[in-house]
């Protein structure tokens, strides 16, 4: 059973970096369409991207074996 590899999960490989720390970046939600409603500040803080909780650590690093 050695010879096998984990499979990277393809959809969260696309949505999170690893970054220098160990940790994962993310991207935010609601930023695709009805835009007009939302303010300029609104818009400009949802362009930045946050990183993963602590809770969600842990199953990020699974679907990422080799990040």
């Amino acid at each position: 059973m050695s010879g096998y590899k984990i499979k990277t999960h393809k959809g969260a490989q696309k949505r999170f970096k690893k970054t220098a720390g160990g940790k994962f970046k993310r991207g935010c939600s609601h930023q695709r369409h009805i835009l007009t409603k939302k303010t300029a500040k609104r818009k400009r803080q949802l362009d930045m991207g946050r990183m993963v909780s602590k809770a969600d650590q842990k199953a990020v690093m699974a679907m990422l074996p080799y990040a």
